[in-house]
């Protein structure tokens, strides 16, 4: 597999962990798994993640040193942002538990899709560096 596709691939995986997050959110909160639901909860944190990773370099140099503070911005910006349109969850003092949680769960699922992409695709290992 080429870098470039190996790029592509870890880039989707990081999206399929955050929509996992969504749906699985969505269902213990029992609001409603439906692709309006999924797409209102995800876009804001997928694309403040897309837009990170380009400034971050997230997939031109994977590993934890991108990961993480593409994860600090998206995840705390989107929950910020849909707490500001939304007013979900419904009070401040909800909302740091909210990103707490938030914050722990996603990165669980991305790390947990980085290990398999690095076993699987060899996604992340040294020679994918750009130097």
């Amino acid at each position: 597999m080429s870098p470039s596709a190996r790029r592509v691939a870890l880039a989707a995986g990081d999206a399929g962990a955050i929509v996992v997050f969504v749906v699985v959110g969505l269902m213990s909160h029992e609001e409603g798994v439906t692709t309006g639901e999924v797409i209102r909860v995800a876009v804001p944190i997928l694309a403040l993640w897309f837009g990170a990773s380009a400034f971050l370099g997230t997939y031109r140099r994977p590993g934890l040193r991108t990961l993480l503070p593409t994860w600090l911005v998206a995840v705390i910006g989107g929950v910020l942002i849909r707490y500001a349109i939304y007013h979900r969850p419904e009070n401040a003092g909800k909302l740091f538990i909210f990103l707490g949680v938030a914050l722990a769960f996603t990165l669980l699922l991305l790390l947990a899709w980085r290990l398999a992409a690095r076993f699987l695709l060899g996604v992340g290992k040294p020679a994918d560096a750009v130097r």
